[in-house]
């Protein structure tokens, strides 16, 4: 099993239903004003089932779904099967997988998905996140906060953290807020998310 991955395919269904009932915009508003409206590369990092990588296409651009859990890529394959996206079997904190292909992309996508690493992995992971983004892309992050199920495995991750590391690979910061959980379960749970946009340098 991937680190960070557990508790995911044990609910995958059940979670593949959560992710596909709320819209892009209801998840992703605050950062909206950052992602490219002309067709460009996106890349996906922890695509779940798909929902976002399937707006991606839908509007137009070429998009990478990177997912480790079987169960939820092929839920994915199988839900938005009429949207153009490449999937892959590929996790953090190496992306082999996709450091082999040298491939740069517009938009690199992290929803909820970073408090899954552990100190040491963040440290390895942000430098081949950067590696992966072109001249001007930007890297959009959502990172959770507060209780979380016992059977996953988060750690509790500061902005200031992530920010320095970012800073570290020669990454802007764009945009740093705190906002409410799209769902309205984890908004009563008291879970709050940052949300975080970071570019490369032009």
């Amino acid at each position: 099993m991937t680190p960070g991955t557990e508790g995911y395919a044990e609910h995958a269904a059940e979670l593949a239903s959560r992710y596909e009932a709320v819209s892009f915009a209801g998840k992703h508003s605050v950062v909206l004003q950052f992602l490219p409206s002309a067709p460009s590369a996106v890349l996906d990092v922890g695509a779940g089932s798909g929902a976002d990588a399937a707006w991606f296409s839908l509007m137009g651009h070429r998009v990478v779904a990177a997912e480790p859990t079987d169960l939820l890529r092929r839920a994915g394959m199988e839900l938005h099967a009429e949207h153009s996206i490449e999937w892959i079997d590929d996790s953090l904190p190496e992306l082999a997988r996709l450091q082999r292909r040298a491939e740069k992309f517009d938009v690199v996508m992290l929803t909820a998905v970073w408090m899954h690493l552990e100190e040491v992995e963040r440290q390895r992971a942000m430098p081949r996140l950067a590696a992966l983004l072109a001249p001007g892309a930007v890297l959009v992050m959502s990172v959770r906060h507060g209780p979380a199920p016992r059977e996953r495995r988060i750690f509790e991750v500061s902005d200031e953290e992530t920010i320095a590391l970012a800073s570290s690979c020669s990454l802007k910061m764009m945009l740093a807020v705190r906002t409410a959980s799209a769902q309205a379960a984890n908004r009563i749970a008291g879970v709050t998310w940052s949300r975080l946009v970071f570019q490369q340098p032009p």
